[in-house]
This record gives C-alpha cells, structure tokens and sequence, in this order.
C-alpha cells in the first residue's frame, strides 16, 4: 500500500506576493482612495434614488393633470382620457430611467437607440392591433355613438355596451354579444339610429280601389290624432302614396321622441287595421288571375 505523498509547500515567491498585496490593501493611501470611491459611489446611489423617487412622483401627478384636463373636456371619453394619462406617465418614466442610467456613468445614446429600434419592430408586428387603436382613440375623440346608442356599424347592428382603445361590445336585440374591432367600425360608415332625439315612423296601408279614400284617410287620421306620443311639429303627413298593382297605397309618416319609436309603430299599425275593419274598409291582398287554354288533342 503506498502512503501519499505530503503537499507541496508554497513558493517563497506566491508567499511575498500574497504578503505585498495585503501590504498595499493596508497602505493609508489605498484605505483612503476605497472610501472615496464608496463614498462617491453611496452618494451617486443616493442621487439617482432621490431623482428615481422625484421623477416618478412628478410622472404620476403629470398623468392626474392629463387625465384631470381630458376629463373635463366635454366632447371626450374617460378611457380616452386614461390613456392619454398613461402615455405621459410612461414618457417620463423612460426619461427618469435614462436620467438615472446616466448618472452611473453608463451611455444611454446607444440605450435610446435600442429602445427606438424595439419599439419600431413591435410597431410593425403589431401594426393591425395599432391601427385598432388609433381608429379607437378617434372613436373615444368625435364620439360619432355613445354607450346606449343602437348603432349600424362594421357589418353589425346594435347596442353599445362598451367601447375601449382595441374592441367596441354590441348587443343585438335578441341579447347576443357582438366585439367589433375599432379598425372596421370607423373604416366605414356608421349609422346611429340613437342619434337625435326624434324619430319619423313610417307606415304604408293599403285598401282596395272600390273603397273611399277619403273616409279611409279619414279613419286613419284619427287613429293619429288620439295618440298623444304623435308629435304635433312636424305635421303627420298622410297622402295617397301609389297606385299599387292590387291596392291603393297610402302613405302616413308621424314624428316622435326617440324612446316612443317602437312602441308607437306597433300600437298605430294595430290601430289603423281595427279602425279600417270598423269602418268595413278592405285592405286586400295581391291576387293573381291565370288563365288556362286547353290546346285540342292531335289526331
């Protein structure tokens, strides 16, 4: 069995190496330069806290005031008014970093620069979703509808339950939830059926040729007259709209407030049809005459 063999001792030269940097760690001068450096380098910490600390601070009120002075604006959304906070807030929270990156000494030209080329290879990744919401913050701006409206836009028809920067939420009248992207809604027209206070509700009533169109404008114009949702200015017109291929249509257009539209067109087509079977006026159904030759059979 064979004993190990004993460590080799350290040189003479590795022992005053070791001995000379602890000398020179020890000097006053090398104590007093270390400290000058953790002193300058604690105060630069210091510094960039406070200023990290004061920048912050100075961004979160700057979003308050941005999104104090959109709110306020009459023709402006709240979300609008967010995000217009938070792209200020976020402005000059990069600057506090680069300010605070600066302050250690590190060069942040060529950190602008990379932030710069990062944001444009998202942009164009994202340029769809972008477009989304510039189109939504055009929405949040013009307010061409408004939560509650009943709109006709990008191919859908409904309520406006929501709207933010991406997505604007519709429900049908059947209750079934519609997200249309912001890009299709303000890419094409937009009807608002909510859009002013009143409505014009048009009918169309057909009754035979041998009936009194006068008593049967007659009948109608009462039925008109006894609903007080009708509005009086403008004046329900009632005329003899077309001579059909199996009626005499008459043409009648009332005007209401908005949230009488529905109900008044129900009730006036139920009245007009009782009121025209009271009076034993027809209102007469297409009819269609054939008539048949009987061709004589060959011999």
């Amino acid at each position: 069995m064979q004993t190990p063999e004993p460590a080799a001792a350290p040189s003479s030269d590795s022992i005053e190496q070791g001995r000379a940097f602890v000398e020179n760690l020890l000097r006053p001068e090398t104590i007093s330069d270390m400290t000058q450096t953790a002193i300058g380098w604690g105060l630069k910490a210091v510094g960039a806290l406070i200023v990290f600390l004061i920048g912050v601070w100075i961004a979160g009120r700057m979003r308050a005031t941005v999104f104090s002075a959109v709110r306020r604006a009459p023709n402006l959304d709240e979300t609008l008014a967010k995000f217009f906070g938070s792209i200020v807030y976020w402005l000059v929270f990069a600057f506090v970093v680069i300010a605070v990156l600066s302050m250690f000494g590190i060069q942040t030209t060529g950190l602008a620069a990379l932030i710069g080329a990062a944001g444009l290879a998202i942009g164009l990744a994202l340029q769809g979703t972008l477009s989304h919401v510039a189109s939504g913050v055009m929405l949040l701006a013009f307010r061409p509808f408004r939560v509650g409206d009943y709109i006709e836009a990008g191919g859908k028809a409904g309520t406006v339950k929501s709207i933010n920067l991406f997505t604007t939420e519709l429900a049908t009248p059947d209750n079934v939830q519609n997200i249309v992207p912001n890009g299709d809604i303000f890419s094409g027209p937009i009807t608002n059926y909510s859009g002013y206070d009143t409505r014009r509700v048009d009918f169309s009533v057909g009754i035979g040729y041998d009936a009194d169109i006068d008593q049967a404008m007659e009948v109608l114009r009462g039925e008109i007259d006894k609903d007080n949702r009708v509005m009086a200015d403008p004046e329900p017109l009632l005329v003899v709209g077309e001579l059909g291929d199996s009626s005499v249509n008459l043409t009648i257009r009332v005007w209401c407030q908005r949230p009488d539209y529905w109900g008044l067109k129900f009730d006036l087509s139920k009245a007009f049809k009782q009121a025209l079977d009271r009076e034993n006026i027809t209102i007469p159904f297409p009819t269609r005459t054939l008539h048949v030759e009987t061709m004589a059979k060959p011999n």
